[in-house]
């Protein structure tokens, strides 16, 4: 299928929109009231610290929705002021986050149902509303939802929309495109539709192993088991990995991304030589500013004294789980919650590890004054991270009271 061909085409058709629909005005409002904080303005105001008893927040400097999911966010709401009879419906969770996905379908915007893992888009009709999510959706999903007649609504991070490029630009050299990133993640999957042959690694480990396969060969059979649900039909590691690009998923760690794309760069100069590179390794950068600037804060917050550091993003939130784990590489007492209700009385929180375990921990909050910094992913409004500010000294004030 010529994805690009198609990209065209479905950008000119009457049914889709990629711009909003002229209610930006009204939504900003609506949104500012039901997301917006008045504390961690305070906060950004005083250099990103606040003292209250006992308890000292840092805030880190680039926390919470960037610009990406405001847009994804805003251009939903405005679906449902246009449309406010129609029936809509979305191919995935907007964003990363319970409180905004809860409050779309109190809007009844629904999800598109989901029977054994497979998405049953045969409850559309034509004429629904279908909106993308900011993660985007399949090229085989958009043509169905062309195919049925619906009008569609695009809220595709354009940092997204970027990496596809990229794929396409490989598809077209006839290079195989290397995607850093998760296999079952809805950016990826959206991803690798739009390239040719492709294979996904999730980690620098997985990367290397690609690498000396590259360089020396191996157990193709294992090979093709180890990648076979992150590589696309038909992959022959012995003949698709003679010419290779390289893409991520916009939400993993920038460090590990560019250290893979460098692996695979010395990899290819060391076997093919340094005049035939570029016949055979290509790269172009497509790192999220936004994931690269809450990465660079979390790395600049966790040189502060710091007692423990509370992450808050949904446990589906990919660029959260990066965050948590700079956190963790660095050695400091972390929880990684999705909202306030997991913080819970008599000094218990429950929290997800990285592993995806959801563990309670007791005593969490030292006693006597503590240092506590605070960070959030893009996904999350800056609301759930004041709920969370102030459960916080509300139990330190409630502790120093007894």
């Amino acid at each position: 299928m010529d994805t690009k061909a198609f990209k065209r085409t479905l950008q000119h058709s009457e049914n889709y929109n990629r711009k909003g629909f002229g209610h930006q005005a009204e939504v900003a409002t609506q949104l500012q009231s039901e997301y917006q904080s008045h504390l961690i303005q305070e906060i950004r105001d005083r250099n990103y610290t606040l003292q209250r008893g006992d308890v000292t927040i840092h805030l880190a400097e680039a926390f919470g929705f960037c610009w990406g999911v405001e847009r994804a966010v805003a251009m939903a709401y405005e679906t449902r002021k246009h449309f406010p009879q129609e029936r809509i419906w979305m191919t995935n969770e907007i964003i990363h986050n319970p409180d905004v996905n809860q409050r779309m379908q109190e809007m009844k915007v629904e999800f598109i149902p989901v029977e054994a893992g497979i998405k049953d888009f045969s409850i559309v009709d034509t004429g629904d509303v279908v909106i993308l999510p900011a993660f985007g959706a399949s090229v085989q999903e958009m043509q169905l939802l062309n195919d049925k007649g619906c009008k569609i609504v695009d809220t595709t991070c354009p940092w997204v929309s970027k990496v596809w490029n990229t794929v396409e630009k490989h598809k077209k050299g006839d290079y195989t495109s290397i995607i850093h990133g998760k296999y079952k993640h809805e950016e990826t999957v959206a991803t690798s539709s739009f390239a040719g042959k492709y294979l996904i690694v999730l980690n620098l480990r997985e990367a290397e192993y690609v690498a000396d396969y590259i360089l020396n060969g191996g157990n193709r059979d294992e090979f093709i088991q180890k990648f076979a649900k992150a590589c696309s039909p038909g992959f022959d590691p012995d003949k698709d990995l003679e010419r290779v690009g390289i893409a991520n998923q916009t939400t993993m760690l920038k460090g590990e991304t560019e250290q893979i794309g460098k692996l695979f760069e010395r990899t290819m100069m060391q076997k093919y030589g340094p005049t035939e590179l570029n016949q055979h390794f290509q790269s172009f950068n497509t790192i999220c500013d936004a994931t690269q600037e809450r990465q660079d804060a979390m790395l600049e917050l966790v040189q502060k004294n710091l007692d423990l550091i509370v992450v808050i993003g949904g446990f589906n939130s990919s660029n959260t789980t990066q965050l948590q784990q700079i956190a963790i590489e660095r050695g400091l007492p972390s929880y990684h919650i999705n909202n306030v209700e997991r913080i819970k009385l008599g000094n218990f929180i429950e929290h997800r590890q990285l592993n995806g375990d959801m563990v309670i921990t007791e005593n969490w909050l030292p006693e006597g004054e503590i240092v506590v910094g605070i960070t959030s992913g893009a996904s999350t409004p800056d609301k759930v991270v004041e709920d969370v500010i102030e459960k916080i000294f509300g139990l330190k004030a409630t502790a120093s009271a007894l």
